[in-house]
């Protein structure tokens, strides 16, 4: 796949810091003095703590405010030397109360976007293969989850006039959600669910998976690696 262009946001949100995949995942921690549930508090800990992919650059960002009570938010990106290769949100919400339609009291939603060449772009199992790749990452690391949903959209941008010397480009975007299992207190295993989307990244950015010869992965045999810059 080619880069990826631009990052999702500018992360303005008062936090700093990223990661190179050889620590932690590098968010900023809530604060002490936050007014949040335990066990919300305990789930983002978990992504805290997450070791991540080599490759893999992480942050935190503004999350949304209106889709729960209780909402944390990352952005991440794969990179190769000067190349982005995909990049994506990962936004965990809470409702104590619960909510009818997660089927539970915690949610994972995201968004994974990446460039593609234009015989990838044309594969017309493309949508169905990316999907199996996040059904797969989960998976394959034993997570239990409930009540996925989602879409894989493809889109392709043809220029004309002034800008007609720019070649066509293409896109992949995942956004789905699902109903993480909870755990011990109540807690879902977050650092597990962070490491399986950051698996899912850097399929969709064309990186070989972590684990080679798992048959929960499926890979397009004309995947390509980045561009040369």
């Amino acid at each position: 796949m080619a880069a990826a262009q631009g990052r999702l946001s500018d992360g303005a949100d008062g936090t700093s810091g990223t990661d190179n995949g050889t620590g932690g995942a590098g968010q900023a921690p809530l604060d002490a003095a936050d007014p949040v549930p335990a066990a919300f508090r305990g789930a983002v800990d978990g992504l805290l703590t997450a070791r991540l992919r080599p490759g893999v650059e992480i942050e935190p960002v503004r999350p949304p405010r209106r889709l729960a009570p209780h909402a944390y938010a990352l952005e991440a990106t794969v990179v190769d030397g000067d190349d982005d290769l995909a990049d994506g949100r990962l936004v965990l919400l809470h409702d104590p109360d619960g909510h009818e339609g997660w089927h539970g009291v915690f949610r994972l939603v995201t968004l994974v976007r990446a460039e593609l060449e234009a015989e990838m772009a044309a594969d017309p199992l493309l949508p169905e293969v990316c999907w199996t790749w996040l059904t797969g990452a989960l998976q394959s690391r034993g997570l239990g989850y409930g009540e996925p949903s989602g879409t894989v959209t493809r889109a392709s941008s043809h220029h004309f006039g002034g800008l007609a010397e720019r070649p066509a480009t293409s896109q992949i975007e995942i956004r789905a959600s699902w109903t993480p299992r909870e755990g011990l207190g109540g807690v879902p295993d977050t650092e597990a669910h962070l490491a399986a989307w950051c698996d899912l990244l850097c399929q969709v950015a064309g990186l070989p998976p972590a684990a080679p010869g798992d048959p929960s992965v499926v890979s397009l045999p004309q995947r390509r690696g980045p561009r040369p810059s």
